[in-house]
């Protein structure tokens, strides 16, 4: 067994430095950013509805 057996398979991502951005790159980044929250957002809507669906079913 080798020792890349024992870590972990998700490592969390080291945040970003942003020192070395500047302002216009820095908007783009959070504008990137602000569109990974919504498509989470729509995505979690989708399963709630999906499970909303199923509990409906399934309460018979």
């Amino acid at each position: 067994m080798d020792e890349e057996d024992l870590l972990p398979q998700r490592q969390p991502k080291k945040p970003k430095d942003l020192t070395l951005l500047g302002i216009a790159e820095l908007e783009e980044y959070i504008a990137g950013l602000e569109g990974e929250i919504a498509r989470a957002r729509a995505e979690i809507a989708a399963k709630q509805k999906q499970r909303s669906g199923a509990d409906a079913l399934f309460k018979r």
